[in-house]
């Protein structure tokens, strides 16, 4: 009994289980956290008195980023404290003036050269700097073969071309910058001009030859004046032909002085082509040299005809033209034949017209607005002095009638423009040294040289108008442009600007409340702990030190 009682009150060794174990073996744990790894822990670092100092380093910028914060938050509420409504007016109302500022002038940049201030200087210089890629040359690497063959056509019927019929910049512009005081030609039309003269007028051989490389310099020169100032030194030097053609084209004030120095640089560009065309063959040098002549040789005599034309000599222009044609046939890119077109309306030679389009109209060049309705003016012809709208309704049209209207629907659809110029239903204005295939620019260059062609057709704009009015009700503006983002963003700051403006004003005191809990909200004691925690992690992990047990006064 007593070994019995003795062996009961002796302790008995303490039964220890493995963790996490049950009586059989099994884990009383949750699924969930059987199926992921237990972390291992690293071993605790042993404190020395070089982590009992960072410790302390932690503890101090831990205390110091507290107060500052509560620094911060104090200095900010007894600052909105002092504010009145009168501040918060004046805030709102400077807004809404800046943005409305902004607005007024996004809108005048827009109207004048059609595209946002905003966005554009962001394209052109914060796109490159943050290193933007520009979609179109990622598009046409990406282009195949076949798409490019297929769409060579209709690349060439958009893009810009030099009007044929071009005035004269001194002899025709500069009369309506006398009488009006206003600029005729646009800046952007002019630096076409510009390109297309350095283009055709000079070489890399240039510098060789003093006249020459004067005249290289002259058609970069902006300033009419001293670009003539420079033709006249190229001509001090020796007889240059395009010095010539630049007086002929800005200094002379009528069509004979033009025509007269036009002649002077005939002379000297045939000697010089005569001499280029021995050359040509000796090296790509020469063969530029010759390139460059031919053209300054077509040039005038182009011009030459024109000034034959302007003067009223129109069989020695129609002359001219079929002699250059003949002499330069594979220049087409100066479309002589629509010159010589005009010149044959002009003489009412309709036989020749139609053997100039049945060469020129052709499916493999690109069409123009003057192939497309001298083509109809010519079917309109044959059938507008007996059409009558009243008699076709009731009868239906014949043959001729029917090719009429399928020339004149052809044209409409190729130039929708053109129309209501001829119509006079839009009034016309000079035409522009370059124009947009399709577009309104070449329907004005048309209309301003063959209006009094198709009024000297009996009934041919009556047989027009009844065409396009009945198929053709809208025409769109092309190319159509649409408000930028940043006019409607703008648009939108400042009404919202205004409102607040009108708002505090009308009610000071409660949006004076409704500001200050707004920004109390971002100053709150939330984000301020939380802008502290990350910060407080940020310096133990710069540490490399160990989690320290938060102390009482910490914790406080």
């Amino acid at each position: 009994m007593t070994s019995a009682s003795a062996r009961r009150a002796e302790p008995r060794p303490e039964c220890r289980r493995p963790a996490g174990r049950g009586l059989n073996g099994l884990s009383r744990s949750p699924p969930a956290l059987r199926t992921q790894p237990e972390r291992k822990r690293a071993p605790p670092a042993r404190h020395t008195p070089e982590t009992a100092q960072k410790h302390h380093v932690c503890l101090e910028a831990r205390v110091a980023v507290l107060e500052s914060g509560n620094s911060c938050g104090t200095q900010v509420s007894m600052f909105l404290n002092t504010l009145t409504p009168k501040f918060y007016v004046a805030l709102t109302g400077t807004s809404s003036l800046i943005s409305g500022l902004i607005l007024i002038f996004e809108w005048w940049y827009f109207r004048k050269y059609g595209t946002s201030f905003i966005e554009q200087v962001s394209v052109s210089h914060l796109r490159p700097l943050l290193g933007g890629v520009d979609n179109n040359s990622s598009n046409n690497s990406n282009s195949s073969n076949g798409d490019s063959d297929s769409n060579r056509q209709s690349v060439s019927e958009c893009k810009v071309w030099r009007n044929p019929l071009n005035l004269f910049r001194g002899a025709e512009y500069n009369r309506y910058t006398w009488v009006t005081g206003r600029e005729p030609l646009t800046y952007y039309d002019m630096n076409l001009s510009a390109q297309d003269h350095q283009t055709f007028f000079t070489c890399d051989s240039d510098h060789l030859r003093p006249a020459d490389a004067i005249m290289q310099k002259a058609w970069r020169e902006r300033n009419p004046q001293a670009r003539i100032s420079a033709a006249h030194e190229a001509l001090e030097i020796n007889e240059c032909a395009t010095a010539y053609i630049l007086l002929a084209e800005e200094e002379a004030t009528t069509i004979a002085e033009a025509e007269k120095l036009f002649k002077q640089a005939l002379k000297a560009g045939d000697g010089c082509y005569r001499r280029s065309q021995q050359l040509q063959h000796h090296g790509s040098q020469y063969e530029a040299q010759h390139r460059r002549d031919t053209n300054v040789l077509v040039y005038i005599k182009r011009r030459l005809a024109m000034c034959a034309r302007r003067l009223g000599r129109t069989r020695e222009a129609v002359k001219m033209m079929r002699d250059l044609m003949k002499e330069f046939p594979l220049l087409s890119m100066f479309n002589i034949h629509e010159n010589l077109l005009e010149a044959l309306l002009e003489l009412q030679a309709y036989a020749d017209v139609q053997a100039v389009l049945a060469k020129y109209d052709d499916i493999s060049l690109p069409k123009s607005a003057t192939i497309c309705y001298t083509a109809a003016l010519l079917k309109a012809r044959a059938v507008s002095d007996k059409f009558s709208p009243e008699a076709a309704s009731r009868r239906g049209l014949s043959t001729a009638e029917m090719n009429a209207v399928e020339a004149i629907h052809r044209a409409v659809e190729f130039n929708p423009h053109v129309p209501k110029y001829l119509l006079e239903m839009k009034s016309l204005i000079l035409p522009p040294e370059h124009i947009l295939k399709r577009g309104d620019s070449e329907a004005i260059a048309y209309a301003f040289f063959h209006l009094a062609h198709w009024k000297r057709v009996e009934g041919a704009l009556n047989l027009l108008h009844c065409t396009w009015e009945g198929t053709f009700h809208e025409v769109s503006v092309y190319p159509k442009k649409e408000l930028p983002f940043f006019i409607l963003f703008t648009a939108g700051l400042c009404s919202f600007t205004a409102m607040l403006a009108l708002l505090t004003h009308q009610f000071p005191e409660l949006m004076g409340v409704f500001a200050k809990a707004m920004i109390d909200i971002f100053c709150s004691a939330e984000f301020r702990d939380w802008n502290c925690e990350s910060i407080f992690m940020r310096v133990e992990d710069d540490l490399e030190m160990p989690p320290a047990p938060q102390s009482q006064h910490f914790q406080k």
